[in-house]
């Protein structure tokens, strides 16, 4: 069975940092991503890698603040966010499948989210 367990998430002041993990178990897929989603709001693209070649893309709102990346033998993916502001402040989901891109849909799994408050 497919899981994706997030973790990490927590309450931080502006200007600070914290680390999400996702670990994935039952396989290895080609490309993991992380999205948010910020109450009202709809969930948005954050973060993507592909797994073999360890290319990422990145939403300009995060750029040079937050990197993705990978542990290959826990298979696991890491959100670093650094320089946190308020407006990050959301429901952080992993999310993994084989396609690579910056919609939902290009994502077959998900994992049940971890919540993200920064402070002003």
């Amino acid at each position: 069975q497919v899981q994706l367990v997030e973790s990490g998430g927590g309450l931080v002041q502006a200007g600070g940092s914290l680390k999400l993990s996702c670990a994935a178990s039952g396989r290895t897929f080609s490309n993991y991503a992380w999205f948010r989603q910020a109450p009202g709001k709809e969930r948005e693209f954050v973060a993507a890698l592909n797994w073999s070649g360890g290319f990422a893309d990145y939403a300009d709102s995060v750029k040079s603040r937050f990197t993705i990346s990978r542990d290959i033998a826990k298979n696991t993916v890491y959100l670093q966010m650094n320089s946190l502001k308020p407006e990050d402040t959301a429901v952080y989901y992993c999310a993994a499948g084989t396609h690579f891109g910056r919609r939902t849909y290009n994502y077959d799994y998900w994992g049940q989210g971890t919540q993200v408050t920064v402070s002003s």
